[in-house]
C-alpha cells in the first residue's frame, strides 16, 4: 500500500487518506495493530442458537459498537430445526464472503482503483456422514468451498483478476479458514 498521508477522495467508500494514517500509526506503535473481536452465545432449543456482538478490543483499549449486533443461527427441518435463521456454516460461508470482500474493496481503494460493483456466489460440499460419527474418514465440515465473483470496475480483465486476487491475498477469514486456526475449547458448570 501507498505510505502517503494527504488527503484525497474516498475510493470505493474508503477514506483512503485515514487508511493511510492507520498504517504510519501501526507502524509507529505496532501494539495498537492487536484485536480482540468476541461474541456471546446462547443455546435456545434444538439448533437455535443467538449470539450477540456488543463491543471489542482494538488500537489499545475496548470500544463498543454503534449498536448491539445479533445473529441467529438455526438449521432447516430436513436437519431437525425449525428454520429461524442461516446454518452455523451458512454464516462460515458469509463471514467468507463478507471478509473477502471487504479486505479486495479495501486494498483496491488504496490502490486507486475504483470499483463500481462486487457480487459473489459462495457453496460448499459438506457430507453429514462425517457430522453424524458414521464414518470417521469423512471430515465433519466443508470439503471445499468454490467462490465466484463478478467485478464490475472500469478497467481491463487482467486488472479484475488483480483486484480478485487481493481478497483472498489479504481476508483474515479466508486465512482462518484455508490454514486453520487453534482453537481452544474449555467448559465449567453453570
Amino acid at each position: 500500500m501507498n505510505s502517503t498521508t494527504t488527503k484525497q477522495a474516498p475510493v470505493n467508500g474508503v477514506d483512503v487518506g485515514q487508511l493511510f494514517q492507520t498504517i504510519e500509526a501501526l507502524k509507529g506503535m505496532p501494539s495498537l495493530a492487536r484485536f480482540k473481536f468476541r461474541i456471546r452465545n446462547e443455546w435456545v432449543d434444538s439448533g437455535y442458537n443467538r449470539s450477540t456482538v456488543d463491543g471489542f478490543y482494538g488500537a489499545g483499549e475496548e470500544r463498543p459498537h454503534a449498536r448491539r449486533f445479533v445473529l441467529e443461527a438455526d438449521e432447516p427441518p430436513l436437519l431437525l430445526g425449525k428454520d429461524q435463521g442461516a446454518n452455523p456454516v451458512e454464516h462460515l460461508l458469509h463471514a467468507l464472503a463478507a471478509c473477502v470482500t471487504s479486505a479486495m474493496v479495501y486494498h483496491a481503494a488504496a490502490r486507486g482503483i475504483e470499483i463500481d460493483e462486487v457480487e459473489s456466489d459462495v457453496d460448499g460440499d459438506i457430507d453429514l456422514h462425517g457430522f453424524l460419527g458414521l464414518d470417521p474418514n469423512i471430515r465433519k465440515g466443508y470439503q471445499q468451498i468454490r467462490m465466484k465473483f463478478r467485478i464490475k470496475a472500469d478497467v481491463p480483465q487482467e486488472k479484475i483478476e488483480e483486484i480478485c486476487r487481493l481478497g483472498p491475498g489479504f481476508s483474515p477469514v479466508f486465512d482462518s479458514v484455508t490454514n486453520g486456526v487453534p482453537v481452544v475449547v474449555t467448559a465449567e458448570k453453570a
